[in-house]
């Protein structure tokens, strides 16, 4: 009797512990209700073909932004369900019970540090990978979460890696669970994996980063190196697969009233993005998101993952090819727009005008968490700096200096400057030496060292960069805001009010003036045909 009770004390104590955790999350409720509807009613459980099928991931025939698509990856994501199943979601006699469902997704979802959770997303690719026959050089020492991994990755397990991340993504953000069987479009992240392998492996001077195909690379990344990099450079990587566990399950409780996205054809999003000619594609746009932990990172992703063509125009601020060359008018489309913003430009560097084999073009970007201000100084309270192809790198701030934004328009009035400040738009360093200069015309960038910057961290933003300041011929200007609707509503106003006041300064109302013999011009006019002459104010 007394076991029984000490026993039936130990139950409770575990569940209560796991119902907290869950409830710190707040995610205990939804749980419940899950569970409830997943469940076997006679046996209290839940089976774990009926979890699999909730975790199940089945897409046929992806498109791709990058020229190929692997087999092997089409493959692996048919056993991406049942591993995060046989990994989490501990089964006892009949099924999955109460505590271990609750316990199975604090594991995956619970509160935990970002380490913690990258390994866990590196488990899950292990194991779905070892299920679908892919050899993957990872061993874990033991099955806890903080277990040391030994062993290393190919660019091509990295590929991979990226493809299911962004895979559940897509899935928890736009299909809704409403549709299974729908098209998926996998980004291009050959950006991405390049920055894994220069930052992990030892490559010689010779590897080209301009033309690779980094699916066929045949180096190795240290697994303790490549966690580092990706802690770094990607820190919301992670939570592509918590988002998609715990989406999956909530979708379960809604099963018979889905969020009604029929009308989100992710086809149409797949053709209008991989084909789109913007600097900022789905692969810029993810990579960016995930250096962020904010809503700027949702905005972000509302570029690329919006079925309405509209509304995704409405985020792009400014286009150089579409709305002009030059300061002007890059002002007269941002002007107004108090929002956080990313601009991105591309540039070619080498022999452009020959057209040879040493012309080499690459996108760098920066982010903004405030608007473009008119000023002859440098502005902004935080920002960060990337380098995006061919290769991407993340840049953010170093807290030694403020010089994050400076653009500058002609001034209006014209008073004699002994010193007059550059004209354009830049970031980082100080001026006369920033590290990104735009000039005035948007025709050439100049891109220096990061030794004149102690605004941002230091790195390259293009390969081969070297030491000497680089100028280059501007080929696309973009600015995409990230302010959501409400910025673009306030900044429209501010547009229409601005073309109110311009239209009110051309008008010319004559009942507003005296007759001419009064007027202010036939005084001056008659003083300078005779200034001798007596005026009445002189009588």
């Amino acid at each position: 009797m007394g076991a029984s009770t000490s026993t039936e004390q130990k139950v409770s104590i575990e569940q209560r512990e796991a119902e907290s955790l869950a409830a710190s999350s707040g995610a205990l409720p939804m749980l419940q209700k899950a569970f409830s509807k997943l469940a076997d009613p006679n046996s209290n459980a839940i089976s774990i073909e009926t979890l699999q099928r909730c975790l199940c991931v089945t897409y046929k025939n992806p498109s791709c932004e990058a020229p190929a698509v692997l087999d092997s990856f089409v493959g692996m994501l048919d056993h991406l369900g049942s591993s995060i199943v046989d990994l989490f979601f501990v089964p006892e006699k009949g099924g999955v019970r109460w505590v271990e469902f609750v316990r199975g997704y604090n594991k995956c979802c619970g509160r935990m540090s970002s380490s913690l959770s990258l390994n866990v997303l590196l488990r899950v690719f292990a194991t779905t990978a070892k299920k679908a026959g892919i050899p993957v050089n990872l061993e874990f020492e033991s099955e806890d979460a903080d277990c040391k991994i030994n062993g290393s990755l190919m660019p091509k397990d990295v590929l991979m890696l990226l493809w299911m991340s962004w895979t559940m993504s897509w899935d928890f953000k736009v299909l809704k669970f409403s549709t299974r069987n729908a098209n998926l479009c996998l980004p291009d992240v050959n950006h991405m994996v390049l920055s894994a392998v220069t930052s992990c492996a030892e490559v010689g001077s010779s590897f080209d980063m301009w033309n690779c195909d980094v699916s066929g690379l045949q180096v190795q990344l240290p697994v303790g190196k490549f966690l580092t990099w990706a802690l770094k450079t990607f820190p919301s990587l992670p939570d592509c697969f918590m988002q998609f566990v715990h989406a999956r399950l909530q979708s379960s409780v809604n099963e018979e009233d889905k969020l009604e996205s029929s009308n989100l054809l992710i086809g149409e999003i797949s053709t209008a993005r991989a084909g789109s000619s913007y600097l900022l594609t789905c692969g810029i746009a993810w990579a960016i998101s995930l250096t962020i932990r904010s809503t700027i990172s949702e905005e972000m992703l509302k570029t690329c993952l919006s079925s309405n063509a509209d509304e995704t125009d409405e985020n792009l601020l400014y286009r150089s090819s579409l709305h002009g060359r030059g300061l002007n008018r890059f002002w007269s489309n941002i002007e107004g727009y108090e929002a956080p913003s990313v601009i991105l430009i591309s540039a070619t560097s080498g022999d452009a005008h020959e057209g040879s084999s040493s012309e080499k073009k690459w996108i760098i970007g920066a982010l903004t968490h405030q608007g473009f201000e008119n000023k002859d100084m440098f502005y902004g309270s935080s920002g960060i700096m990337y380098s995006l192809s061919p290769v991407f790198h993340v840049y953010l701030s170093t807290g030694k200096e403020k010089n994050f934004v400076y653009s500058h328009l002609h001034p209006t009035s014209r008073v004699y400057e002994p010193h007059p400040k550059p004209v354009g738009i830049a970031f980082g360093g100080t001026l006369g030496n920033e590290r990104i200069f735009i000039d005035e015309d948007f025709a050439r960038v100049t891109v220096r060292h990061h030794a004149a910057d102690k605004t941002y961290q230091p790195g390259s933003l293009f390969p081969d960069q070297g030491f000497l300041s680089v100028e280059a011929l501007i080929l696309e200007v973009e600015v995409w805001g990230l302010g959501g609707k409400r910025a673009k509503e306030v900044q429209d106003s501010y547009k229409k009010r601005e073309d109110l006041f311009t239209e009110q300064r051309r008008r010319v109302d004559l009942k507003t003036f005296a007759s001419w013999e009064d007027s202010p011009e036939k005084v001056m006019m008659d003083m300078v045909s005779d200034p001798n002459a007596v005026r009445r104010e002189d009588r």
